[in-house]
């Protein structure tokens, strides 16, 4: 499919710097749609990223087992019915090999490469209000003078890499899965230990642990997880989902989390057989749809929470078995769905194998790394060949505080956040003007929502907010403090409803010390959330300042 594009290369301002109207930070999903989307406006437009090529998580997220969790079929572009079906799946659940050859596909098939400059980092963004333009530095000097600034940069993209005091003493090595080295690692044999059994620790255990002489897995929280069913794809299967695409783009932007199911279930209307009969149906799915589209009680109502949770304990200790096992492995302090819920295959039977071991941190944490592995607080020292840290991120905010983004008056915007994080529907942060923004918080692709759905919406927003600048013939675009206080009113109001404002977890920033304490993500539903950015824009954009 040829891109129908006129595209104004950059050009070069007297003083040398990159002159742009927009650019962009983040070459993933949502970068390469906001790329297409602004070429097509006529913009002179720039993305950039610090990998070596186009993906995003999914460029960086190689390590062993990193797969989807979303139906491929519903991880997609709705904007081009070509581009959808021109791409088949494998399978229901790909791997990320598969992942990054898809979305090279879309760069490729829009043209996109020839305006993207790989391997350089973003080190500072700052407003000239003389100018009314931002002016950008790359961690290579070279200076970019640009009317809108778009990050990107993706929810889960600033890892939280160096955890451990000694970490550069230890003499074998160290890999973070976010940063998985492209080249292959060869395990066989090693001893290696994991520490973290979120989403990620979980896809990589239960895919080394028949690989390694022994594994040591470091368990601080246990997480409820639910059984994965990946049936691979064939003809029959790819033409059956390709078929729906219209059914699929009219849908999924208005269910609750932007997946194809919502909640369809009330507590209160069925007896207890009947909804035992629905947990049971929806689990044997193989899918998030126990989590996304069973009961939507269990996130207000503790009663309802405790009844479906105890349903998953108790699909779990069938599996354990073992009951130290179970105490280790199972959530007991807190519900079903308040943290993220892993998708897995015979992850819980790995910790039968007689070369893996669980270790309990949450009493006996692990205080250094040291040159032969891991000590932990009572002095036990682990020794290991390979550490894999699936330690997490710093969810929502971390990739624009390890920016020196500096607004009016030379407001920073690593400060303000460090004090309160706050945003404008998750579009735009007061201070900030023509600082257009995705995947931060207070919005629901800051953490619940299928990604693609939402991005594709909050780009489409953006672009549609510079498209009617243009015709208005204004350029400079900023919430009002006013309008920014009643976002976060509204949203704080939603999330202390539920069960996940009351849960530590990434959802509230709790794994990174010091960072300000609010759920990060907008609880009101990926529909709800829609419909509020359209009557914005609709009404034309009450509660922003256009100059």
């Amino acid at each position: 499919m040829a891109a129908s594009v006129t595209n104004n290369h950059a050009g070069k301002a007297t003083d040398g710097a990159t002159r742009l109207d927009a650019m962009i930070i983040g070459a993933g999903v949502a970068g390469l749609y906001q790329l297409h989307m602004l070429r097509n406006q006529g913009l002179t437009v720039r993305a950039y990223d610090n990998a070596a090529g186009v993906g995003g998580t999914w460029y960086w997220n190689r390590y062993p087992g990193a797969k989807f969790d979303s139906e491929a079929y519903i991880y997609q572009y709705y904007f081009s019915e070509e581009l959808f079906k021109d791409w088949s799946w494998s399978e229901k659940f790909p791997a990320q090999p598969e992942i990054e050859r898809w979305l090279n596909y879309v760069a490729d098939r829009l043209d996109l490469r020839k305006d993207i400059q790989f391997e350089t980092t973003i080190e500072a963004a700052h407003y000239d209000e003389a100018t009314r333009r931002w002016t950008v530095r790359t961690g290579a000097g070279e200076v970019i003078d640009t009317q809108y600034l778009i990050t990107c940069c993706g929810m889960l993209s600033a890892p939280l890499t160096e955890v451990f005091p000694g970490q550069a003493s230890f003499k074998g090595r160290i890999f973070h899965t976010s940063r998985w080295p492209r080249e292959p690692i060869d395990l066989s044999g090693k001893r290696v230990g994991v520490v973290g059994i979120g989403a990620t620790g979980i896809q990589v255990i239960q895919t080394i642990a028949d690989t390694v002489g022994h594994l040591d897995v470091f368990i601080r929280t246990p997480q409820y997880t639910l059984p994965m069913k990946s049936p691979a794809y064939g003809p029959d299967e790819v033409q059956a989902y390709k078929e729906r695409f219209e059914d699929l783009r009219q849908t999924l932007p208005h269910t609750f989390t932007g997946f194809e199911y919502d909640f369809q279930y009330t507590w209160a209307d069925l007896s207890p057989a009947e909804r035992r009969a629905v947990l049971e149906d929806i689990y044997a799915d193989g899918s998030l749809k126990l989590w996304l589209a069973s009961f939507g009680e269990m996130f207000f109502d503790e009663a309802v929470s405790q009844e479906v949770s105890e349903f998953v304990r108790e699909k779990m200790r069938a599996r354990l078995k073992d009951p130290r096992l179970c105490d280790l492995l199972i959530p007991s302090d807190y519900g079903f769905g308040t943290h993220r819920v892993p998708l897995e295959r015979n992850y819980l039977e790995v910790y039968h194998r007689p070369n893996v071991t669980a270790v309990s941190v949450k009493d006996n944490p692990i205080v250094a790394v040291v040159p032969e592995g891991l000590r932990l607080a009572d002095g036990t020292v682990y020794p290991l060949d390979v550490i894999i840290l699936a330690t997490g991120f710093d969810a929502g905010t971390g990739a624009l505080t390890r920016i020196d983004i500096r607004g009016k008056g030379g407001r920073s915007l690593t400060e303000d956040w460090g004090r309160d994080i706050r945003t404008t529907m998750g579009l735009q942060v007061h201070g900030y003007p023509n600082l257009f923004t995705t995947a931060v918080p207070l919005a629901p692709s800051a953490a619940l929502c299928n990604m693609t759905t939402c991005l594709q919406q909050q780009t489409e927003w953006i672009s549609a907010c510079i498209a009617h600048l243009s015709q208005q013939g204004k350029t400079v675009m900023e919430p009002t403090a006013e309008a920014e206080e009643a976002w976060v009113r509204h949203h704080d109001e939603t999330a202390g409803a539920t069960l996940i404002a009351k849960t530590n977890s990434w959802y509230l920033g709790s794994n990174v010390p010091g960072k300000p304490r609010r759920v990060l993500s907008y609880t009101g539903g990926v529909g709800t959330y829609r419909r509020k950015c359209d009557e914005v824009a609709a009404g034309g954009y009450p509660g922003f300042v256009i100059q």
